[in-house]
């Protein structure tokens, strides 16, 4: 695999800054529906946390080593990993030299659009690591230059590529899709959700928009997002704390803004989700 990367494009990856002292995290322009970055750690990296995204990466430097679902893993310069949506992880070094690595968040209803069955369940990709050519491929072009914002046709290429690759590798085939109307419930709550993140959305008032009772609504919901309603409408209120830190807002007024009682609830909900507190984020991406 690392062979493949360096003849097919991975060179530029490697050649893209020497391996720094110190442990620092650089996200590249922000895209609807993907995240981009790179991430250098010299020992402990992220505590037990879960995405609501597929987390896609591939190694540049040293050894990545983790916990995904129960079991430990590692990935090699050259190798690429995928964390399932909602599923509990981690990350450290594997040696002293550390590790670097460059990663793609990208969200579950851009997979299933993509792959043209708005209402089947998400692909669940064999192997958190592999020497997969294809996987590689279709993310290697999202990652060559993070300095770039990618424009919308090579965005949906780029998850074309990868919805394709994911559903190649997937342990089964995919589940039979929902009904329109249970597509049309979920949309629903996501709008009702994401329209409501500064003050909270109540059970009730899903209930209401979709005519779905609360468990069928959470059972629909996370086959279609790859989480529950409530740890969706949690980590849409991270995304909006994580955008005002990085324009430098404190993270006591960043919690609030974003919907959270105070900075100490912003704090745990955080590391939750990422791994790191938000002070520890701000820090790495000022290097």
């Amino acid at each position: 695999m690392a062979r493949h990367l360096s003849q097919d494009g991975g060179a530029g990856l490697e050649r893209s800054c020497a391996a720094p002292h110190g442990d620092w995290l650089r996200i590249a322009p922000a895209v609807p529906g993907l995240e981009r970055f790179e991430a250098r750690f010299a020992g402990g990296g992220y505590a037990p946390h879960r995405h609501d995204v597929y987390a896609i990466g591939i190694t540049l430097q040293g050894v990545q080593r983790f916990r995904y679902r129960g079991a430990a893993a590692q990935c090699l310069a050259g190798q690429v990993y995928v964390l399932h949506p909602d599923e509990l992880h981690d990350g450290h070094a594997g040696t002293e030299a550390g590790f670097r690595y460059r990663g793609i968040y990208i969200a579950p209803d851009l997979v299933r659009d993509a792959l043209g069955q708005p209402g089947w369940a998400l692909p669940f990709y064999a192997a958190v690591v592999s020497d997969d050519r294809r996987l590689a491929a279709a993310v290697l072009p999202a990652l060559d230059d993070l300095d770039r914002p990618l424009d919308d046709l090579q965005r949906d290429q780029i998850v074309i590529d990868i919805a394709d690759a994911l559903a190649a590798g997937a342990s089964s085939p995919p589940r039979h899709a929902l009904a329109a109307r249970h597509g049309n419930a979920v949309a629903a709550a996501r709008d009702l959700i994401e329209a409501g993140l500064r003050d909270g959305v109540t059970s009730e008032q899903l209930e209401a928009a979709t005519g779905h009772d609360r468990y069928t609504l959470a059972r629909q919901f996370r086959a279609c997002f790859g989480t529950s309603p409530y740890r969706y409408l949690m980590l849409r209120r991270l995304d909006r704390a994580r955008r005002l830190i990085a324009h430098g807002l404190p993270l006591a007024e960043a919690a609030v803004a974003a919907g959270f009682a105070d900075q100490s609830h912003l704090t745990r909900r955080f590391k939750q989700a990422y791994g790191l507190t938000p002070a520890r984020w701000a820090a790495l991406r000022r290097g």
